[in-house]
């Protein structure tokens, strides 16, 4: 044989024990991560989930291999989306958000789910009881469904001589439409204020509902915390700056934007804590067994700018205890 024929075929038998060894190894385990927004605007909680994940000791692209997939604002997608990642036998998936989480347990009842919302997972039928959620979904929980009404009540701090107040909801997601309104209703009858609910589920929608809020002739806005919401916050803010509208919402990009006050849960501390679940799932816990968790933090952020431009001023013992001021 000559020396250049033996040298390839040593090569070849190198290559192909290698393709074999590679073959051998154990693929990655899978987590498909489903967000309702897009990934643009959900910077800053995609990286915190993967922090989380690292703190379990899962490092994407590793030990882990993580897939981001992004509804862009339109729960119809989430069906197909959940059915493919069903169909390739993901090792968990990580729902978002109210609405993914409610479609991802749809799809499976196999696969773990570990979900991030800001309502009531047992009143959503996500688990059946908080503690010991029971099958194969748990998950974090935020508190932004139960701050409602100090969201409530800072606005009306701010514009006192408000008898009425309108609520936004997005009507294409019902449950979280139904559990916002029972609380914000509840909510106004302290302070005796009377509480419009309107409608938004496009963004077509929102130029109509700013327009009516002046008809009622309303003393400011509470944006009901909602997936799609979040998604449009910069454009909402701007909205309520054009109609000079004295608007609250729960996410800091909204009162960056030009909102008067955002006040909520930190998104960002509730990712984190996903990711470490999904961790300890992937290391062989049940979410049966792993009690939801909530995440306390919360978030003020006060739009100096605005304040002025709207002739409200803000207390300085509340300027005093924002996270953040922007002028």
């Amino acid at each position: 044989m000559r020396r250049r024929e033996f040298i390839g075929l040593i090569g070849g038998v190198a290559a192909t024990w290698s393709l074999v060894a590679r073959a051998q190894q154990p693929a990655l385990p899978m987590v498909g991560f489903v967000g309702i927004a897009s990934a643009k605007s959900w910077v800053a909680q995609s990286s915190a989930f993967l922090k989380g994940l690292n703190e379990a000791g899962y490092v994407d692209g590793r030990n882990v291999v993580v897939e981001f997939h992004w509804a862009e604002g339109r729960i119809d997608r989430l069906p197909a989306m959940m059915a493919d990642l069903v169909h390739r036998q993901v090792s968990v998936i990580a729902a978002t958000s109210t609405e993914v989480a409610i479609a991802a347990k749809a799809a499976t009842t196999t696969i773990p789910i570990v979900f991030e919302t800001a309502s009531d997972p047992v009143r959503l039928g996500l688990v059946a009881h908080l503690n010991r959620p029971g099958g194969n979904v748990t998950g974090i929980t935020s508190v932004n469904v139960e701050i409602a009404p100090k969201r409530l009540q800072l606005l009306h701090e701010l514009v006192p001589a408000a008898g009425a107040i309108v609520l936004l909801v997005n009507p294409a997601n019902p449950r979280v439409a139904e559990i916002n309104i029972e609380m914000f209703r509840t909510a106004a009858r302290a302070p005796g204020l009377e509480l419009h609910v309107l409608n938004a589920s496009t963004e077509r929608d929102f130029d109509g509902a700013f327009a009516k809020v002046i008809q009622l002739r309303a003393g400011g806005l509470v944006i009901g915390p909602e997936s799609f919401f979040t998604s449009r916050s910069e454009q909402l803010a701007a909205l309520s700056v054009h109609h000079a509208v004295p608007a609250i919402y729960h996410s800091r990009s909204f009162a960056a934007a030009g909102g008067l006050l955002s006040y909520g849960a930190d998104s960002a501390d509730a990712y984190r804590l996903t990711g470490i679940y999904v961790g300890r799932v992937l290391k062989g816990e049940k979410p049966a067994d792993l009690p939801v968790q909530q995440a306390t933090k919360v978030e003020l952020y006060i739009n100096l700018k605005t304040a002025k431009a709207l002739g409200i001023t803000i207390p300085n013992t509340l300027i005093g205890r924002a996270d953040e001021v922007f002028e």
